[in-house]
């Protein structure tokens, strides 16, 4: 078998003052990033950021929302709209009268630290006018600033830096905007994304709702198409984490399985719920089927490649329920070859990655299927048939280049297989670069 060549991380600086690469004007040196709290969404900015060779100089900022209560049925607002009703719900009826009302929950205050949930304590509010007075003010001394922005709440402000500070910064939002791609310097974004455009699409959406589906135009000049999710992974990250993790996995018996399971997507539920009305098809855009019969369905195929496998890891995302995860672990807690994560830090995550032999992924995350296939180890994706709209496009690409295979149960996990890893995310890096030279600026050497 041949072996897997990983795309290698970015060099480092090569320590020549920028005042002899042709001045600190048009040198990017450092990078903001605008999140939203899902790791999903934060760790593909991340991962872009790192390609770039600018990780050791970026900050995190975070678009946050009103939690508890009312507000959970709240988030298919746009952002600013949703803190605007929460504060007059507070005004008027008393926020917790609100939070207590219904199902008897007890008291829940907003968390005023951003970040606080995830252990971040120090990451900061994204403030528009903030930051777009650091990018004015440090541009002499610092140069032009990256703003890498991924999710639908980050949509508004990463635009409005872009509008404010248009002569010192270099906007780029992940994940399709939908609308008004004018707004960004440039949109990353998988090719499934204009699934709505296929003529397949076309037949599924009445014609009265064909004007809300989006996009509704080809991609312009400064969209860059993705086949999947950008991640953080890269040669050095898996070399880091193997040597990180070696300890703990080194001697687990080959081959390792690591079966990622992720659960059902909750956003826009108001939105989904009218397009299931109007059209199923719709409403089900943008995810799998993901119950308690495709759990049963995975535990059996597991017990069956069992005999196959020296170990097993099973960890689950923040979207899992709790009757899925178990099941899980009713089923599998207390079988010699496998191990489940209980969800208390250190992250396996890394680890998985750089030591599983091969994976077992649920069809729901582009996240989860996209890291994995970025590795060029086997992959098996399990739902893939449940997969609705544009998740077909996104697997059966995956399928065509050979990077997945469904998983069946029949599989020998001793008999292994690979293909180039998914390298999204350098792609979209040297896209960056050269947009930025276009523009007649580049990033530190």
């Amino acid at each position: 078998m041949k072996p897997i060549r990983l795309p290698e991380p970015p060099s480092g600086p090569t320590g020549v003052p920028d005042i002899f690469e042709g001045g600190v004007y048009g040198v990017v040196r450092r990078a903001v990033i605008i999140g939203n709290g899902f790791p999903a969404s934060e760790n593909q900015s991340i991962g872009l950021v790192r390609a770039l060779g600018l990780a050791d100089k970026q900050t995190l900022f975070r678009v946050t929302r009103p939690k508890g209560g009312v507000n959970e049925l709240l988030h298919w607002l746009p952002v600013s709209l949703h803190k605007k009703l929460d504060y007059i719900i507070r005004q008027i009826y008393g926020y917790s009268r609100i939070l207590l009302a219904g199902r008897g929950n007890k008291l829940h205050s907003l968390p005023f630290e951003n970040g606080g949930s995830v252990g971040l304590s120090s990451v900061l509010e994204a403030d528009v006018k903030k930051i777009v007075t650091m990018a004015h003010e440090t541009f002499e001394k610092d140069g032009p600033l990256l703003v890498v922005a991924s999710g639908r709440d980050t949509i508004s402000v990463a635009s409005a830096i872009k509008r404010l500070a248009s002569k010192n910064v270099f906007v780029v939002q992940i994940q399709h905007p939908r609308t008004h791609l004018n707004r960004f310097d440039m949109v990353i974004t998988p090719h499934h994304d204009y699934y709505p455009l296929t003529p397949h699409a076309q037949e599924q959406i009445p014609r009265f709702l064909r004007k809300w589906i989006t996009p509704r135009e080809p991609p312009d000049s400064n969209v860059v198409l993705t086949t999947g999710a950008l991640y953080q992974i890269d040669a050095g990250a898996l070399r880091t984490a193997a040597t990180a993790w070696h300890d703990e996995f080194a001697p687990l018996p080959k081959p390792l399985l690591v079966v990622n399971i992720g659960g059902p997507t909750n956003t826009l539920v108001f939105l989904n719920l009218l397009l299931t009305i109007l059209s199923p098809e719709l409403g089900r855009e943008g995810r799998c089927r993901y119950g308690v019969d495709l759990v049963k369905q995975l535990t059996v195929s597991l017990h069956n490649v069992l005999v196959s496998c020296g170990s097993v890891r099973i960890s689950f995302s923040r979207r899992t329920p709790a009757k899925i995860s178990n099941l899980i672990v009713k089923e599998f807690g207390n079988h010699p070859k496998i191990y489940i994560w209980d969800g208390e830090e250190p992250n396996p995550h890394m680890g998985h990655l750089a030591w599983a032999d091969a994976f077992v992924v649920t069809a729901d995350s582009v996240s989860m299927v996209s890291e994995a296939c970025g590795t060029g180890k086997p992959v098996y994706v399990i739902g893939m048939e449940r997969c609705t709209w544009k998740f077909v496009e996104f697997h059966k690409s995956l399928r065509e280049r050979g990077l997945v295979r469904p998983f069946t149960g029949l599989e020998d996990m001793s008999e292994s297989w690979s293909y180039p890893p998914l390298n999204d995310t350098a792609e979209a890096a040297n896209r960056v670069r050269q947009a930025l030279a276009e523009r007649g600026w580049r990033l530190r050497p």
